[in-house]
């Protein structure tokens, strides 16, 4: 296998990198909730798993053998299995980033409120 092969795993390994981190700056509880999070990331990802298998079946689309790994389930490369928890999860991640950072804001500005006061 050449290193064109890895493409996928690597943007997935990516997306990893940059949110995984998230967890720890911004002390997210998100994985103390397993079922939770499972259930979310099942809920986004299930749906459009059965979506691209149908699609790939069909000959809608299909994958650059030279830019994935060759083990398939499903008709689908490892990696784009892969992709519907990588992708759900990243997005929670960042979500409740975002969510850490407008409520300090919020705290913030009305601390700044009642010392104006």
């Amino acid at each position: 296998m050449s290193p064109q092969h890895w493409s996928y795993v690597a943007m997935l390994a990516f997306c990893l990198v940059g949110t995984l981190p998230l967890i720890a700056v911004f002390h997210l509880r998100v994985l103390r909730q397993p079922r939770r999070l499972l259930l979310s990331i099942l809920a986004g990802g299930v749906p459009f798993l059965v979506w691209d298998v149908l699609a790939t079946s069909a000959g809608h689309w299909r994958f650059d053998a030279s830019q994935t790994l060759p083990w398939r389930t499903a008709g689908l490369p490892l990696e784009e299995i892969a992709f519907f928890v990588v992708i759900p999860l990243a997005s929670i991640l960042t979500y409740e980033s975002v969510q850490v950072v407008r409520t300090r804001d919020r705290a913030r500005g009305a601390r700044r409120h009642q010392e104006v006061r």
